[in-house]
């Protein structure tokens, strides 16, 4: 065909996606914007001070000197890239260092860093599950999980959010000899809530189940010295895989999966996102490194968290404000219309917060909502004029 007469239907398909244009046009568009400043709890946006309450910095350690410093070391003696797969050559003694600390941190006999928390899941997810097998997944699950069910051969079977019932049902039409694996976050990153994991462990053991926990968000957060759901509850050796991020609480980047030894070499030689990925950066490795002694030495961090993240529920709870089912510093007020979260959004940057909208399709369009997280180096100061001021923004266009 004369190139003049080619019809670009990759670009004529794209360009049918105009939903960030009418946002824009409506000039309620919310994403991308520029920070210039480190992920505190004051950034600098278009050379302005803003509180920021849209980070996942749990323990506020983004910006810590202490793993800046172990960064800057890391580089000066391994450099900037491994230039490789951990398979070949990209293994140094600093990863291998990690995973032992990261596998005595949740209880398990061993772990296995990913240059990302999106390819442990999209990994593991779809290693471990066989044509005959089954993956039951909780229908808020991250969408790396369900992206790592998309490339499993097993059959995927979605269960009512926290709703263990639900669960039970799906159990019940599984092949009792097959492999079942429940996957489920421990800390839902929308609504704050916690998974009822006491009752899946006595599903999982009458039905003859496996349960993985994604720790994204709990790690820092739930459990003695912020070791995660398993430990939360009490029950982590009845969980099988537990799965976690860096990017949260660890102030730097990748992830892991701990289980036990033979999970783990299956895993080591089978995950495709961890074998065919260049490895974690000499400086995320050390910083992360850092920041589990740091959580581990500073119990007092993780507690001021909880009490920031109670003050500021039940401040928003009396000025009716509808907050779900949060019990974490994760805090969803509901907002129910996307043109209205985006707006808000807006408004509130311009009034120096900054929250996030969360939409259609990551929660139903009646369950859109703005994300309020907080940070264990936040001040109850600052939570006071956030709330105020969002308060007025909520109140501007009635949402309460």
């Amino acid at each position: 065909m004369d190139n003049a007469m080619k019809t670009n239907i990759l670009k004529r398909n794209c360009a049918q996606y105009r939903a960030p244009q009418e946002a824009q046009a409506k000039g309620i568009y919310p994403y991308y914007k520029p920070i210039s400043s480190e992920q505190s709890t004051v950034v600098k946006i278009d050379g302005r001070d803003v509180l920021m309450f849209g980070s996942n910095s749990y323990l506020g350690l983004a910006c810590d000197p202490r793993l800046k410093e172990a960064a800057i070391e890391a580089v000066k003696k391994y450099g900037t890239s491994c230039s490789g797969s951990r398979f070949l050559n990209g293994t140094l003694d600093i990863h291998v260092a990690l995973e032992e600390k990261l596998a005595k941190l949740v209880g398990k006999e061993a772990a296995v860093c990913f240059s990302t928390g999106f390819q442990v899941n999209l990994g593991v997810v779809s290693a471990v599950c066989g044509r005959n097998d089954y993956l039951l997944l909780d229908s808020l699950d991250h969408a790396s999980i369900i992206e790592g069910s998309r490339l499993s051969f097993g059959r995927v079977w979605k269960f009512n959010h926290n709703d263990m019932d639900s669960l039970e049902a799906k159990l019940k039409n599984c092949n009792p000899d097959a492999m079942k694996l429940i996957v489920a976050d421990g800390v839902f990153s929308m609504e704050g809530d916690i998974v009822p994991l006491p009752r899946m462990v006595e599903l999982a053991e009458q039905y003859n189940a496996d349960i993985m926990i994604d720790d994204a968000h709990a790690l820092g957060v739930l459990g003695h010295q912020g070791r995660g759901t398993a430990n939360h509850f009490g029950l982590t050796d009845k969980v099988d895989l537990i799965m976690g991020t860096f990017s949260k609480s660890f102030g730097s980047l990748g992830g892991f999966i701990a289980a036990d030894f033979d999970i783990i070499n299956y895993l080591k030689h089978n995950a495709r996102s961890l074998i065919f990925s260049a490895s974690m950066p000499p400086a995320n490795v050390a910083s992360v490194s850092k920041a589990i002694d740091i959580m581990l030495e500073e119990p007092e961090r993780i507690q001021h968290l909880w009490d920031l993240s109670n003050y500021a529920r039940n401040q928003f709870k009396e000025r009716g404000f509808d907050t779900g089912h949060s019990e974490t510093p994760i805090i969803p007020l509901f907002v129910r219309n996307s043109d209205k979260a985006f707006w808000l959004c807006n408004r509130l940057l311009s009034d120096g917060v900054f929250v996030t909208p969360v939409i259609a399709p990551a929660v139903p369009e009646e369950d859109v909502l703005i994300r309020f997280a907080l940070m264990a180096t936040h001040t109850f100061e600052q939570v006071d004029i956030a709330v105020e001021r969002i308060t007025k923004a909520f109140r501007e266009i009635g949402v309460i």
